[in-house]
């Protein structure tokens, strides 16, 4: 008859919470062990190839692309960026150097 209800919650929800948490959990482990086993042999690849190597595993696991990066995230598993510049000036060259003709103005 009546959902028997502590603080609020019912039982079933409460069970139900705690099984969803598990099956994040190892979902989540098991996405993270995938990426490691890859990067064994390319350190440096990046999340979207990453994620195009393990389409069909991630969907039979049920997880997009965004929860696929999410998980990354959390685990400290993206890959930064190199910084792309180039040092074009070469202050130390060989050849001769003009004063600075307007330091005193």
């Amino acid at each position: 008859m009546f959902a028997c209800t502590l603080f609020g919650v019912d039982r079933q929800v409460y069970y139900r919470k705690i099984k969803r948490r598990i099956t994040r959990q190892s979902n989540a482990i098991t996405v993270v062990s995938m990426v490691l086993e890859i990067r064994q042999t390319m350190p440096r690849i990046g999340v979207k190839k990453l994620y195009f190597l393990l389409n069909n595993e991630l969907k039979q696991l049920k997880t997009g692309r965004d929860k696929f990066i999410n998980i990354l995230r959390a685990n400290h598993l993206l890959i930064i960026p190199k910084r792309s510049y180039h040092i074009t000036t070469n202050s130390h060259h060989r050849f001769r150097k003009h004063q600075n003709q307007i330091l005193e103005l």
